[in-house]
Formats: C-alpha cells, sequence, structure tokens
C-alpha cells in the first residue's frame, strides 16, 4: 500500500556515503520538519539536470519554510549516491540516502518495476514530513516524469 498525507513514515534503515553508515529513517525525520524526496536513479538525465539541482537550489527557501533537512533517496548504493551528490554539489543542503536493496522504497509503497532501468526503482516523489508524520506528498503520475515532485512544485503547496 503507498503511504499517504497523513500516515506515519514506516520504520527502516538507508545508509549514507557507505554501505557501513546505517541511518535509521525514524530517527533522521521523525522529529521536526524534512523534505524527503525520491529519484528513479542516481546520475540520470531528469534526475541530475532538473530534481536533485531544484532542491539544492531551492535550499534556502526550504530553510525560510522552516524544513531541517532535505533528502534525497534512490535504489542505489551509498557510494554512488554519494558520488552524485558530490558531483552536484550537494553537502550540507542535501542528504543522499541509499536504499540499495528498495526495501524501503518498497515499505513506502513507492517501488516500481522497470527492466529498462535495472529492475526495482523508486517512483519520483516528492513528501514533507512533520514529526514523522507525512503533510504533504506528491508522487509523478507516471512514476518517472517531472512535474508535481519538483521542488519548486512541493514548495508551492506550503
Amino acid at each position: 500500500m503507498t503511504i499517504q498525507i497523513g500516515d506515519t513514515l514506516p520504520a527502516g534503515t538507508l545508509t549514507e556515503n557507505t554501505p557501513a553508515n546505517k541511518v535509521d529513517v525514524l530517527e533522521a525525520l521523525g522529529t521536526g520538519k524534512h523534505v524527503l524526496f525520491g529519484v528513479p536513479g542516481a546520475f540520470t538525465p531528469g534526475c541530475s539536470k532538473t530534481h536533485l539541482p531544484g532542491y539544492i537550489a531551492d535550499y534556502d527557501k526550504w530553510i525560510a519554510k522552516g524544513v531541517q533537512s532535505i533528502n534525497c533517496m534512490a535504489v542505489n548504493d551509498a557510494f554512488v549516491m554519494a558520488a552524485w551528490g558530490e558531483a552536484h554539489g550537494a553537502a550540507g543542503k542535501v542528504r543522499m540516502l541509499a536504499d540499495a536493496d528498495a526495501s524501503y522504497t518498497k515499505a513506502l509503497g513507492l517501488d516500481v518495476e522497470s527492466a529498462g532501468l535495472g529492475g526495482t526503482r523508486c517512483k519520483r516523489f516528492a513528501m514533507v514530513v512533520e514529526d514523522g508524520k507525512v503533510t504533504h506528498l506528491q508522487v509523478e503520475p507516471d512514476s518517472f516524469g517531472l512535474s508535481c515532485s519538483l521542488s519548486d512544485s512541493l514548495l508551492a503547496q506550503l
């Protein structure tokens, strides 16, 4: 079942920078106001040219809205996510989180099978989480498009 507005985030673990650096999602996003957005894959064209750069560029706007952290997740390994973040200057603005086995993506109900992209991927989405509960959620209707999950689209909802 897909997560909905009003739902509490499921428990789960992602990784950051290395597979050994575990991030407990509820510890990271359970208190305060946070953005979590998901992309089909690091270094893919839409994700690299539009989706991630938009959140990096809008960092100050998000902070002005009371957001404490911006978090990007994808079904990639931690090394790939770290390299992708470094290539885009995400450090200090967007936290790059890996869901290597797609377990958290599946727990959110935001997984999509795509043989052309290497199997199970994350649907493109964006959400605002306040004290562990989803207050805003935008999921691309076709799973991969670039419209409602973009930074400016989600900002307009606040």
